[in-house]
């Protein structure tokens, strides 16, 4: 009897009465019924070197998971502020920002729609903390600009470092 069914009869209360079928001639289990130290230590084996080999390609993507966040973080700006320029005419200015997205703006271009409850639940800041950098009109002649300085914080870079700029989300 197979120790699956000898826990079913146990369960059922017929345990005391299938007790010979359940066990060997000395009345324990049969040493065929479990897995034996070397099965257990060989999966242990296994289970590390999989580990190895998989937790340093997966630490690695921490970085990229970042730049796509921030990446998707910006889209979603982006369309906030398209929002609100439909119902104010007008984009927030540089000075606004883009607390402007999250509290009516009370000095500069007016927003006399302004959607009660704001267009975003909080100013956003980029993956690594940092808020991000609004500019009405953007450098490259864009309507307007949203700027993470990636990893390091500060202008330029190459890899994790470079800048994510709105109008070129599908760089790095």
């Amino acid at each position: 009897m197979r120790f699956r069914d000898c826990m079913n009869a146990f369960m059922s209360g017929r345990g005391a009465s299938s007790r010979h079928r359940c066990s060997g001639p000395t009345g324990k289990l049969n040493s065929s019924d479990g897995f034996s130290f070397i099965e257990v230590m060989i999966v242990v084996v296994i289970l590390a070197i999989l580990a190895t080999l998989l937790i340093p390609k997966v630490m690695g993507r921490t970085e990229d998971a970042k730049r796509a966040a921030a990446k998707a973080q910006i889209s979603n700006i982006e369309s906030a502020l398209q929002l609100y320029k439909l119902d104010n005419g007008n984009l927030p200015s540089t000075e606004q920002g883009l607390k402007a997205l999250v509290e009516r703006p009370a000095s500069g271009p007016a927003a006399p729609n302004w959607k009660a409850g704001g267009y975003l639940p909080k100013v956003p800041v980029d993956p690594w903390g940092t808020p991000y950098k609004y500019t009405v009109p953007s450098s490259q002649g864009a309507e307007f600009e949203i700027l993470s300085f990636g990893a390091d914080g500060t202008p330029g870079g190459d890899g994790k470092n470079a800048d994510i700029v709105s109008w070129d989300l599908d760089r790095n």
